[in-house]
C-alpha cells in the first residue's frame, strides 16, 4: 500500500463548514469537509467500540432468550420486551445521532459505459481506505427488457452489499468516481432513498489528487511538489476492514421518490420532465445502446454533464439553476415533492447525477428509475430532433 498524506487534522477542527453544521449532511461534500468528517469520527472510535459492544451482548442475550421463552421469569420477559424494543428503535437512532460520532465510508464507485473496468481502476489507485463499490451488481438488480439496464436493486441485495462493504445504520458513507459523480451518484441516491447518510465527494478522484498536491506542496519539509500524484493512493485489491458489528437494515426505497414508466409519460406533457442523456441521444442523432433512439414526448432536455465544470467540480446553485433555466425548467419556490420535475437518463444512473446536482442547487427532483432502457423497449410514441 502507498502512503497518505499526513493531514493537519487540528486545522480542520477550527474551520466551519456551513454544509455539516446543524447535523446535517449535504448532498455534496468537498475534500476539506470529508477530512473533518473523518477526523471527528476517528475521535469517537472508541465509544463506538464501546456501544457497539454493547450491543453484541445485548443481541446475544435477546438470542438465548428467544430460543428459551418459557424459561424466562417475569423480570426476563420484560427485560426481552425492553430489548426488543430498542432495537427497533436503535436504526432511527443511529440516522440521527450527530454526524461526528459516526463512522466515516469512502466508497469508489467508478464505473464506465465503454466497458472498463471500474475495479481495475481502483487497483491502480484509489483513495486511502475506501472500499470498491461495483455498480453493475451492487447498486443495480438483473438487466430486463421489462425493467430496463439498471433496475432498482432488490432492497435486501441492496442491505446485504452495503453490509459486505463495511457500511451499517450508522454510517456516513462518502461516494466517489472519475467522471464528476457521474456514477457515485447513484450509490448516494439509493442510501438516501433507503434512509441513510450519504453525500458525493465534490470533484471525486481528481479532487482528492489536487488537494494531497497542494497539501504537500505547503509541507514543512520543504520536499515541494517533487512527490507525483500516486503517493497520495492506495493500489491492490479491495480488501474491507468495516468496524466492529453494525447492520444495514434493508428498508424500501422512498417510493415519493420514484415514479413509473406511466407517470413519465403523463407528466412528459406537462413539461416537468427531464432527460439527462446528451443533447445528440436526446434527439435521435445517435443511440449507440438502447433499441430506439429518441426522447418521451413532451421531454426536456438537460444533459447532466453540464453540470459540472470541466475539472469535474459541481457548478453553483445560481449556475445551475440558470442552466435548468435555459433547458425550459423554472425553479418554484415551495414546490412540493409530487410537483417536482422527473429526471431519467439511459438506464437510471446518471439521472441520478442530475438529481444530485439539483439537490446542490436546492431543487428537489424525482427518478425515473426504467429511464429510456425501459421505455424505448415498449411500443410507446417516440419523439425525435430538439422538439420537444
Amino acid at each position: 500500500m502507498l502512503a497518505s498524506p499526513q493531514i493537519d487534522s487540528a486545522r480542520f477542527c477550527s474551520i466551519s463548514y456551513d454544509g455539516i453544521m446543524n447535523n446535517e449532511l449535504p448532498w455534496v461534500v468537498s475534500v476539506q469537509e470529508l477530512q473533518k468528517l473523518q477526523h471527528d469520527s476517528a475521535a469517537h472510535a472508541n465509544q463506538r467500540k464501546a456501544q457497539r459492544e454493547a450491543a453484541r451482548r445485548k443481541s446475544e442475550w435477546i438470542e438465548r432468550a428467544l430460543a428459551h421463552p418459557d424459561d424466562l421469569s417475569e423480570a426476563e420477559r420484560r427485560r426481552l420486551e425492553e430489548y426488543l424494543r430498542e432495537e427497533e428503535e436503535a436504526k432511527d437512532l443511529y440516522r440521527s445521532q450527530p454526524l461526528a460520532s459516526c463512522p466515516v465510508v469512502v466508497a469508489d464507485v467508478r464505473w464506465h459505459l465503454d466497458g472498463r473496468s471500474g475495479y481495475d481502476a481502483y487497483k491502480k489507485g484509489h483513495i486511502p481506505n475506501s472500499v470498491f463499490i461495483d455498480l453493475d451488481s451492487m447498486l443495480a438488480g438483473l438487466a430486463s427488457k421489462e425493467e430496463g439496464r439498471h433496475p432498482l436493486p432488490l432492497e435486501e441485495s441492496f442491505a446485504a452489499a452495503m453490509e459486505v462493504s463495511g457500511i451499517a445504520d450508522d454510517t456516513i458513507v462518502v461516494a466517489y468516481d472519475d467522471a464528476g459523480g457521474a456514477s457515485a451518484s447513484r450509490l448516494v441516491w439509493l442510501l438516501r432513498a433507503s434512509g441513510h447518510r450519504a453525500a458525493v465527494l465534490d470533484g471525486g478522484l481528481n479532487a482528492w489528487i489536487e488537494y494531497c498536491e497542494q497539501a504537500h506542496k505547503t509541507d514543512e519539509t520543504g520536499q515541494g511538489s517533487t512527490q507525483l500524484a500516486e503517493h497520495f493512493l492506495d493500489d491492490g485489491d479491495d480488501v474491507t476492514e468495516p468496524e466492529e458489528a453494525g447492520a444495514f437494515t434493508a428498508e424500501p426505497f422512498n417510493a415519493e421518490w420514484l415514479v413509473s414508466i406511466d407517470d413519465a409519460a403523463a407528466s412528459a406533457a406537462e413539461g416537468i420532465v427531464i432527460d439527462a442523456r446528451a443533447s445528440e441521444r436526446y434527439r435521435g442523432d445517435n443511440e449507440p445502446i438502447d433499441s430506439s433512439a429518441g426522447h418521451i414526448p413532451g421531454a426536456l432536455n438537460l444533459f447532466h454533464g453540464d453540470l459540472v465544470d470541466d475539472k469535474g467540480y459541481f457548478l453553483d446553485s445560481d449556475q445551475i439553476v440558470s442552466r435548468l433555466n435555459d433547458a425550459g425548467v423554472e425553479k418554484r419556490e415551495g414546490q412540493s415533492l409530487e410537483e417536482s420535475p422527473i429526471v431519467y437518463c439511459g438506464s437510471g444512473v446518471t439521472a441520478t447525477h442530475e438529481i444530485v446536482a439539483l439537490a446542490h442547487a436546492g431543487i428537489q427532483a424525482r427518478l425515473y428509475p426504467g429511464s429510456w432502457s425501459q421505455y424505448s423497449a415498449t411500443d410507446r410514441p417516440i419523439s425525435q430532433g430538439a422538439a420537444r
